[in-house]
């Protein structure tokens, strides 16, 4: 294990809603507990076994870590294993805080010319890393990303990165389409109220012809239902956002044109990889950190990524350090 000074500590959606609801199906929460999983720190100790890493050395934080070497993690599947721990997942607590201890596999040293914000930024983008692996996002793919949040702006990233030659995305809000565009989207089409049917034929339009690939991030019923209507014949379906745990959607229209319908579980094996792309600078994820806070002032952070203001709120851990 090693014992980090926390820098940066993104606030997801996940966040607000424990804050709100308490829980998030299952996983309910019954004690006090910290909140927080999207970080970066530095390395303050070091446990007797840990030879990768040492005192000052700047690491992005992977908040799911096994506790068992079972089936999932022999497979490379360890995200799915049963008795993971979890950052800010209950009962494990999350790393919103001047210090933590954490495993020190799933630490990972940050070049030099990666930030501590960016570094704090790879478990949002890990979504959509896994997201469109799990999709099978190619050269010249057309994919359609329902939503405009977070997570749908990392998909749109990704999805170019992984040789999209068009991406299309549909969002109620203006400003957060614009956000798209600004991360690479091609088209972008702003929802009112029309169905399900209308959004697909939209997409439709906008692309010259269906996707191969939809890659939905609400979790709302009318949004994965325009999803399937939406996807080519043979083309896959990745359910990202979650909603209700009862969903009703068209799911003979999926069967009978050959859809895969597809979940994902939070990411696994991803973090090397988004390192590499980072330093390599093939891909930018700081136009995503709209709003920063010192710790302090965590509340207002809170309330403000409640209210839906800009995109990602960042919040600072280290007083003598408010810099990116």
């Amino acid at each position: 294990e090693v014992l980090l000074r926390m820098h940066s500590v993104g606030i997801c959606g996940s966040d607000v809603h424990y804050w709100q609801h308490g829980r998030i199906g299952d996983f309910v929460v019954k004690n006090p507990m910290v909140l927080g999983h999207e970080a970066s720190g530095t390395v303050v100790k070091v446990g007797s076994g840990v030879t990768h890493l040492k005192p000052g050395d700047r690491v992005a934080i992977e908040p799911g870590v096994p506790r068992e070497m079972d089936e999932f993690c022999k497979t490379g599947r360890y995200n799915l294993s049963p008795t993971i721990f979890f950052c800010a997942t209950p009962p494990d607590d999350g790393n919103l805080c001047r210090y933590y201890k954490h495993s020190a596999s799933y630490c990972y040293k940050l070049p030099d010319n990666v930030t501590f914000e960016e570094g704090a930024l790879i478990e949002p983008l890990s979504v959509g890393i896994h997201a469109c692996k799990r999709a099978g996002v190619t050269l010249g793919s057309k994919v359609f990303v329902s939503g405009s949040g977070p997570i749908g702006l990392v998909n749109v990233i990704v999805a170019k990165m992984m040789g999209a030659a068009v991406v299309v995305v549909t969002d109620l809000s203006a400003p957060r389409l614009q956000k798209a565009k600004e991360v690479g989207a091609d088209f972008t089409i702003q929802v009112k109220n029309e169905t399900p049917q209308e959004v697909a034929s939209k997409v439709e339009s906008v692309l010259g012809c269906m996707p191969e690939i939809t890659v939905e991030c609400t979790g709302v019923q009318a949004c994965i239902q325009a999803g399937i209507y939406a996807t080519r014949s043979g083309g896959t379906l990745v359910l990202v956002g979650l909603g209700p745990e009862m969903v009703t959607v068209p799911i003979v229209n999926a069967a009978v044109r050959e859809v895969d319908v597809r979940g994902i579980f939070r990411y696994c094996n991803t973090w090397p990889v988004a390192i590499a792309l980072l330093a390599s600078k093939r891909i930018n994820v700081k136009p995503l950190v709209t709003h920063r806070f010192p710790l302090e002032k965590a509340l207002e952070a809170f309330e403000t990524t409640k209210r839906g203001e800009g995109v990602k709120v960042m919040l600072k851990c280290d007083p003598t350090d408010l810099s990116p």
